[in-house]
C-alpha cells in the first residue's frame, strides 16, 4: 500500500514541477465548476462541493496508488448524496461519508483492491447510464428555469412535476444553458488542452449578468459562498445513528471504490502505468474521512478530470496536489466572484456531464452483447432509475454471480429432501 508518490520522488526536477503546476491549474479550473454543480444537484450547499475537491483532492494525490489520479466529487454520487440529505439531513450525509472512509481503510487492510474485477461490466453500465439519467432529469428546472419550489426525489414523481410546470419555462435561461453547452463542445473539439468548463460557464453568467437577464445565481439562491475551509470536526457517531446509516455508507464505499480504480484502470492505459489498487483504496478512505471532517462530500477518483490532467502534462501526484491548492486559492481569493455563476449555466455543464457519463459511443456495442448481458443492463439501469441504487446494484451483482457460474459449466446441485 506504498503511495504512488515515493516512487515519484528520486529525479524530480523543477521542470517536471512546473508541468505538474500547469496541469494542476488547468485541472483546477475545470474542477470549480464541476465541484459547485454537483454539491447544488446533491441538495447540499455550493461550498461543499469546494471543500471536498480540496481536502480530498489533496488526499487522493498525496497519498493514492496512481500517478495521475485526480479525486474529488463526482456525479456517480449525485443520486446517492441527494438519497442520503433528503432522509437524513447534512449531518446524516457526514456520518455516511465518514463510516464509508473507514469501510474503505478495512478493504485496502485486507487488500480487497482487485476485486473491482468481479463486479461486471454489465451492472457498472447500467447504473452509470441510469445515473446519467437522473441527473439529466434534475437539471431540467434550471435548465429550463421552471418555476418549480421543489423537486420530488423520486424519478417519476419529478417527471411529472416538471412536465406540469412546462407553462412556465424561461427562454431567457434555456438560452444560457444551451449557450454553455454550446461552448463547452466548442472549446473540447478546438482547444481541448485548454479549461473550457470554466470559460464557458464564466462567459455565459457574466453575458447574463451585463444583460441583466432574468436567471438565477449560485449566491441568489444559496447566499454568499465561504472564503474560506471550515473549521474540522468530528460527526456525531451515535451507536444507533450509525447502524441506520451502514446501509448508505456501504453503498457510498462501494461507488467510491469502483469508480476509484476505473478510473486509475483508465490512467493506466493513457499513460502506460500500473496503479497500485490497494494504495488507491486506502487513499480513498483517507479521502472521505478527510472530507466528512469538514463537512464536505463523498469524494472518489473523477475520471474526466483525470483525463484532463494526462492531457495536459500531469505526470506525478504532485499536478493532483497542486489542483487541490489552487482551487483553495480561488476560494480565499474569488468566491464572491464565483458567486455570480448562472444556474442554466452549471445546469448545462451537468447535462453534458450526464450525456458524457452514459458513454452513448458505446451503446451500438451494447446492442451486439450477449442477450444475458444485454438483460442485466438493462435491469440495472431500469432499477437505479425507478427504484433505489443500492438495489440495483445488489440485483445486478446477485444476478451477474449467477450468470457467471451458469457460463463456467458448474454442475446442478444434487436437491434432497430436507431432514426436518
Amino acid at each position: 500500500m506504498r503511495p504512488k508518490i515515493l516512487a515519484t520522488l528520486p529525479g524530480y526536477t523543477p521542470a517536471l514541477f512546473l508541468q505538474d503546476a500547469a496541469a494542476g491549474v488547468t485541472v483546477a479550473l475545470v474542477a470549480l465548476p464541476l465541484s459547485l454543480a454537483i454539491a447544488i444537484a446533491s441538495g447540499a450547499a455550493p461550498a461543499t462541493g469546494l471543500v471536498t475537491a480540496v481536502v480530498a483532492g489533496f488526499l487522493v494525490s498525496l497519498l493514492g496508488g496512481s500517478r495521475v489520479q485526480i479525486g474529488g466529487p463526482t456525479g456517480a454520487f449525485i443520486v446517492v448524496v441527494f438519497g442520503i440529505i433528503a432522509a437524513h439531513g447534512h449531518d446524516g450525509l457526514v456520518i455516511a461519508t465518514f463510516m464509508a472512509g473507514l469501510i474503505l481503510l478495512v478493504a485496502a487492510m485486507f487488500r480487497a483492491g482487485n476485486l473491482i474485477r468481479l463486479v461486471p461490466e454489465p451492472v457498472i453500465n447500467g447504473f452509470t447510464i441510469g445515473i446519467a439519467i437522473i441527473i439529466a432529469a434534475s437539471q431540467v428546472r434550471d435548465a429550463l428555469g421552471l418555476a418549480v419550489a421543489s423537486v420530488p426525489a423520486d424519478f417519476v414523481e419529478k417527471v411529472a412535476v416538471l412536465w406540469a410546470a412546462r407553462a412556465s419555462v424561461s427562454p431567457w435561461a434555456a438560452l444560457v444553458c444551451l449557450g454553455t453547452m454550446a461552448l463547452i463542445v466548442l472549446f473540447r473539439r478546438a482547444a481541448p488542452r485548454l479549461p473550457g468548463l470554466i470559460v464557458a460557464v464564466g462567459a455565459t453568467s457574466a453575458l447574463a449578468a451585463l444583460a441583466d437577464l432574468p436567471v438565477d445565481t449560485i449566491e441568489a439562491r444559496f447566499g454568499a459562498l465561504p472564503a474560506t475551509l471550515p473549521m474540522p470536526a468530528l460527526p456525531d457517531l451515535g451507536f444507533a445513528r450509525m447502524v441506520e446509516l451502514l446501509p448508505a455508507a456501504l453503498v457510498i464505499a462501494f461507488l467510491a471504490g469502483v469508480e476509484s480504480l476505473l478510473s486509475a484502470m483508465v490512467a493506466d492505459r493513457m499513460i502506460d502505468d500500473r496503479h497500485r489498487p490497494n494504495a488507491e483504496l486506502l487513499a480513498q478512505g483517507t479521502a472521505n474521512l478527510g472530507s466528512a471532517l469538514f463537512g464536505g462530500l463523498p469524494a472518489t477518483g473523477a475520471i474526466a478530470r483525470t483525463a484532463t490532467n494526462i492531457r495536459a502534462g500531469g505526470r506525478t501526484p504532485v499536478a493532483g496536489m497542486v489542483h487541490a491548492l489552487a482551487v483553495l486559492a480561488i476560494m480565499l481569493v474569488a468566491a464572491p466572484l464565483v458567486g455570480h455563476m448562472a444556474m442554466p449555466a452549471l445546469a448545462g455543464l451537468l447535462l453534458l456531464t450526464a450525456w458524457n457519463m452514459s458513454e452513448p459511443h458505446r451503446w451500438r456495442g451494447y446492442l451486439a452483447e450477449r442477450p444475458s448481458d444485454l438483460a442485466l443492463l438493462g435491469i440495472t439501469l431500469v432499477l437505479t432509475v425507478l427504484v433505489d441504487l443500492t438495489v440495483a446494484i445488489a440485483v445486478g451483482a446477485g444476478l451477474g454471480l449467477a450468470l457467471r457460474l451458469r457460463r463456467r459449466g458448474v454442475a446442478h446441485a444434487d436437491w434432497s429432501e430436507p431432514d426436518r
